[in-house]
C-alpha cells in the first residue's frame, strides 16, 4: 500500500481562507501541516486550477493564490492527460460520480494514493486501492 495522501480542493480552500468555520479551517491545516511534515501530501493539476480559481473568486487576489499554487508545486503533482479523461468517464458511470469527481479519484489512483482526504465522496469508501476519508468528520 502506497504512503502517498491525496487533497481534493476543498481541503486546501478550507486551510486557506480566514473565514472558513474554525473546526474546518483548523482540520485542514492540522491535516496539510501532518502532510507536509511526512512528505505524503499528492495534488492534481485540476486541484491546484480549481484552488486558483476559487481564491481569486473570493479575494480578488491572483498574486496571493498564485503564490500558494507555487508552494504546493513542491509535492508530488498528478498531471491529467487525454487517458485520464476516459477513465475518469468511466469512473463517473460506475460509481455515479459526476466527472469532476470522477477526475479527481483517477488523478488519487493514478498517484497510487492510499487515501483521498475530500469532503465531497462518501468517508470510508473504497474505489480501487483508495480509501475515501472526510478529514472533516471524526475519525473512529
Amino acid at each position: 500500500m502506497s504512503d502517498v495522501e491525496f487533497c481534493d480542493t476543498n481541503v486546501l480552500l478550507y486551510a486557506h481562507d480566514s473565514t472558513a468555520p474554525p473546526e474546518k479551517r483548523e482540520r485542514a491545516q492540522s491535516l496539510l501541516t501532518a502532510l507536509w511534515a511526512s512528505r505524503r501530501g499528492c495534488l492534481s493539476t485540476q486541484v491546484l486550477q480549481e484552488f486558483y480559481v476559487n481564491v481569486v473568486r473570493v479575494t480578488h487576489d491572483p498574486v496571493r493564490a498564485r503564490d500558494i499554487v507555487q508552494q504546493y508545486l513542491q509535492w508530488p503533482i498528478m498531471i491529467v492527460e487525454p487517458p485520464d479523461l476516459l477513465f475518469a468517464m468511466e469512473q463517473a458511470e460506475r460509481y455515479r460520480l459526476s466527472f469532476w469527481d470522477a477526475l479527481i479519484v483517477t488523478s488519487a489512483q493514478k498517484a497510487q494514493a492510499s487515501v483521498l482526504w475530500t469532503e465531497d465522496l462518501n468517508s470510508g469508501q473504497r474505489m480501487g486501492d483508495v480509501v475515501i476519508r472526510n478529514p472533516f468528520m471524526p475519525m473512529g
